[in-house]
């Protein structure tokens, strides 16, 4: 069971169809040229890379960080990785100086790829790198020597075997975001990737016939092994918020891209240019969001103004340890569940997918090692939510004391046996079995008289027309007696000028808290110019560093800033 040899399969099939389409400048009028590779050219070049990397000692089992940026070599070496049974570890680029080097030291790899840039890090800060023996610079190298591409590329010779590789067995470690914490290293198998394949595929209708414009890069890995063209879009990945929209829109409008995975910051910021200038991509007919709740205006935009008739937005549920868990479509969020979660009902995210279980829990902030310890909450309860299934990781990289607080087993085995994932998450079912998210269960905040979770007491002030986006924290080192803060990013255009302006706000925005018994025990409303989020999606908040922003606000002025 592995992944490559899905993509030989494909290239079997169809070696003439093109695989992975990237751009390489622009002519004197300043349109696109592209190159590209065929499924066929691609199966070699996983080959070649296959032949090249055990060359020079990566072997089955090996941690190989790969630091490459997404184009015509980032997928064939990839896919080369899990050829030869290596392990390629996947780190968001961007993350920063101090998570990077965690990062580094928690997975202890012993091979690094990487661009320049990425050697330079590990030139710098070398105690974090300390057990890689084998470099190799996909660019120039300067002084740290290693391996360049020409050594790993071997395009003749003979062909390198393939390991069986078994459904258990580690295929990659890939890194969550770390919107609650210091990013974990997952652990992907073999066997939950092919699961992953199939889910995707059978959720959001995709065949081979599909053509991907991914705006999260990793998302390709998936496509490509289903057969799909990959159109690889100019933008930088670790910033989607700030995506130039003319380079996402003509990568779908020059190769008629039918699909797109993305987070919901970069769609809001290329829908609003194609509402501006009147511009519709009727070549898609489905695009999935995720990475945080989307919201209703934007479902609206791009339903009833950019995408073609038929098109559905998908709305998948999960994490980098479970992915999918549920799916929802736009079109149903308005139909059905729109003015539920605008009233403080929480998101609705849909009914577990096939082979996924699912199971509200009565939420506890410490380990439950066992299922009988567990209770399970009535439907409408607010509890957490926890997930059993083959797309489902079985455990964090050397981080057992993670692994244990995460995880759930029905039986004495722990390496083998059934076992429930703890999501870190609240909500509920409804009568219909679908799942209502109310936020992260570490965000939600105990007065001591109520507990507050953010997804429904946010939106309600994210109704008001000046409000960009709101996230509520907990002030005060008691966990369990907080005082809960209301924090706003106004909408562009509606920060207040002076004190007046916020005073006139915030008085606005109080009223509609103090009217409704959801947030009604939140008496403090702060304005915040723009809020810190996560790397990967530039959708999750940052609700810890907010809470330790407003902490150090001066009361007398109300959190301006």
């Amino acid at each position: 069971m592995n992944l490559a040899s899905l993509v030989a399969a494909h290239a079997k099939r169809t070696p003439g169809k093109r695989a992975v389409v990237v751009p390489h400048g622009r002519d004197s009028r300043g349109r696109v040229a592209y190159t590209h590779l065929t499924f066929g050219q691609v199966e070699d070049e996983i080959e070649a890379f296959a032949r090249g990397l055990s060359g020079i000692g990566i072997e089955r089992g090996m941690k190989v960080v790969l630091m490459v940026r997404p184009g015509l070599d980032f997928l064939p070496l990839t896919y080369a990785l899990f050829r030869l049974g290596a392990v390629p570890v996947l780190i968001d680029p961007g993350m920063g100086r101090k998570n990077l080097l965690h990062c580094i030291r928690q997975v202890g790899p012993e091979a690094f790829i990487g661009v320049p840039l990425a050697h330079l890090a590990r030139k710098l800060f070398p105690r974090s790198f300390a057990k890689i023996r084998i470099h190799v610079t996909i660019g120039r190298r300067w002084l740290w020597g290693g391996y360049a591409m020409a050594d790993i590329h071997q395009p003749t010779g003979e062909a390198v075997p393939a390991p069986t590789t078994q459904p258990e067995e580690l295929a990659a470690i890939i890194f969550t975001t770390g919107s609650t914490g210091p990013p974990k290293g997952v652990e992907y198998t073999h066997g939950m990737f092919a699961a992953q394949v199939a889910t995707l595929g059978q959720a959001f209708g995709l065949t081979s016939d599909d053509i991907d414009m991914p705006g999260f890069a990793l998302f390709a890995l998936y496509t490509l092994a289903m057969g799909l063209t990959v159109i690889i879009p100019d933008m930088d990945p670790t910033r989607p918020a700030l995506v130039t929209p003319e380079r996402i829109i003509e990568a779908v409008t020059d190769h008629g891209a039918t699909f797109s995975f993305g987070s919901p910051a970069l769609w809001n910021r290329v829908s609003l240019h194609c509402l501006e200038h009147g511009i519709r991509l009727p070549s898609l007919r489905g695009i999935t969001m995720a990475g945080a709740p989307i919201p209703g205006y934007l479902h609206e935009r791009m339903l009833g103004h950019i995408l073609g008739g038929g098109a559905e937005i998908h709305t998948p549920y999960g994490a980098t340890e479970c992915l999918p868990v549920t799916s929802f479509e736009g079109s149903r969020i308005l139909a059905e569940t729109l003015g539920k979660t605008q009233a403080g009902a929480g998101y609705c995210v849909g009914r577990p997918l096939p082979g996924i279980s699912l199971r509200v829990i009565r939420i506890h902030d410490e380990a439950l090692p066992r299922w009988s310890q567990v209770e399970e909450l009535p439907t409408g309860e607010i509890g957490e939510i926890v997930v059993q299934g083959a797309v489902v990781s079985r455990r964090y990289h050397q981080l057992p004391e993670k692994t244990r607080l995460h995880k759930i087993y029905e039986t004495a085995d722990e390496k083998g046996g059934p076992f429930w994932h703890r999501i870190g998450d609240a909500g509920y079912l409804d009568d219909a079995g679908r799942l209502w998210f109310c936020g992260r269960v570490a965000h939600r905040v105990v007065t001591g008289d109520a507990t507050l979770y953010t997804v429904c007491c946010e939106a309600l002030v994210n109704n008001h027309p000046a409000v960009y986006r709101s996230a509520l924290v907990g002030l005060g080192s008691d966990r369990y007696r907080q005082e809960p803060v209301l924090i706003v990013e106004p909408a562009e255009g509606h920060f207040p000028a002076d004190d007046a302006g916020a005073a006139k706000l915030r008085e606005e925005l109080m009223a509609i808290v103090r009217g409704n018994p959801l947030t009604a025990s939140i008496g403090k409303l702060m304005f915040h110019r723009s809020f810190p989020v996560d790397i990967r999606h530039n959708a999750k908040i940052f609700r810890e560093k907010l809470a330790v922003w407003a902490a150090e606000q001066p009361e007398c002025r109300g959190g301006v800033s």
